[in-house]
């Protein structure tokens, strides 16, 4: 069977130049004799692996070194403890409420401390990023957080918010190294891999090294101290060592593309084809407010839940698989990564042209 286009918004698509060096690599990583999948965290052969992997992203991304890169288990959901655990000094965090991560990051923050919701857009289902220029912030407020693009929702931030001084901290899971950003703007950026970076399993938390202290909440677990791992460079124990591996492959091949400025280009250019599309469509249409739409995740519907599913299942069919919506909101939904080529994205706009002749 040959490869479909998967519009899955994680784990979704590698680039496939990415997934045939794994696949060369896969019994004897170069000369070895053995897999990356079995190679000793400890050996010099995994530890040139690791360095080579956070320099890499270090160049990508300009990093300067007053940032530590740590590589970390347990994605996303992880850090919606770790960050209050490691940061709330004063007991107190604001967040902006711009959808289901954004609320599920707060809703466990409270655990730890006053976590105050200073901005929603739930009011009309996360279809819009409210106006954070000038928000309430807590003078007492140890940071500010966001969800900087919604998955599930697909808006983005056209602007970073206001936080009056205090520090930023930011979920980019699903933007993660699609367009460039400047980190001296975040005390803390993160995000799970598996969107847009590699195989699930981890996240990549850049943060700001005068974050990172023994001063950390009671009861914070060795494990999700800041200070634990980038003391040990991310090998304090053994680490999700083939996700690190495929995630080096990917900082490669966005370096040989030409950085984060050139993959921005293809990722403006995909979204502008089926953006314009759902703007002209008499069928389908986008749930987002246009200023706020997501290069990478692109929600629509038809008015009819019948065909959402007779799409969904011909596009299946068709080789276009998991542009299901998700469950909390249905209909569609195309997440377009970096790696779905522009190709991928022309066959769903021709095949909704199509789907929209015999369907109207």
């Amino acid at each position: 069977m040959s490869r479909v286009y998967n519009f899955s918004a994680g784990p979704a698509m590698l680039p496939e130049e990415v997934l045939k060096t794994c696949a060369e690599d896969m019994l004897d990583y170069h000369g070895t004799g053995q897999s990356v999948m079995e190679m000793s965290h400890r050996s010099k052969e995994y530890d040139a692996i690791i360095k080579a992997a956070e320099k890499d992203f270090r160049d990508l991304c300009n990093i300067p070194d007053n940032y530590k890169v740590l590589f970390l288990q347990g994605g996303a959901w992880t850090q919606f403890a770790a960050i209050p655990m490691n940061l709330m000094k004063n007991k107190v965090a604001d967040y902006i409420i711009t959808g289901q991560w954004a609320k599920k990051a707060w809703e466990e923050a409270k655990r730890y401390g006053n976590a105050k919701a200073v901005a929603s857009s739930e009011d009309k289902t996360y279809t819009y990023i409210p106006d954070v220029s000038d928000l309430p912030i807590d003078d007492d407020a140890d940071y500010v957080y966001i969800c900087q693009n919604n998955t599930i929702y697909g808006t983005r931030y056209p602007e970073l918010p206001n936080t009056k001084g205090h520090t930023l901290v930011a979920d980019v899971s699903s933007m993660f190294l699609s367009e460039p950003f400047d980190i001296n703007k975040y005390g803390v950026l993160y995000g799970g891999v598996q969107k847009n970076v590699g195989p699930a399993g981890m996240a990549i938390v850049v943060i700001r090294e005068d974050l990172i202290t023994d001063d950390v909440l009671p009861g914070t677990p060795t494990l999700l101290k800041y200070k634990t791992q980038a003391d040990k460079d991310s090998l304090f124990n053994t680490p999700p060592c083939y996700t690190i591996y495929v995630c080096g492959l990917v900082f490669k091949w966005l370096l040989n593309m030409g950085g984060l400025s050139a993959i921005q280009k293809k990722n403006e250019e995909k979204a502008k084809l089926l953006y314009d599309f759902l703007d002209s469509s008499s069928l389908f249409r986008g749930t987002v407010e246009k200023a706020y739409r997501s290069l990478m995740n692109v929600p629509f519907v038809t008015d009819s839940d019948d065909l959402n599913q007779k799409f969904v299942a011909e596009a299946k069919a068709a080789g276009l698989v998991n542009l299901k919506g998700h469950r909390s909101v249905g209909g569609m939904r195309a997440s377009i990564y970096n790696a779905m080529p522009l190709a991928g994205v022309e066959k769903l706009v021709t095949f909704m042209e199509d789907f929209e002749k015999k369907n109207s």
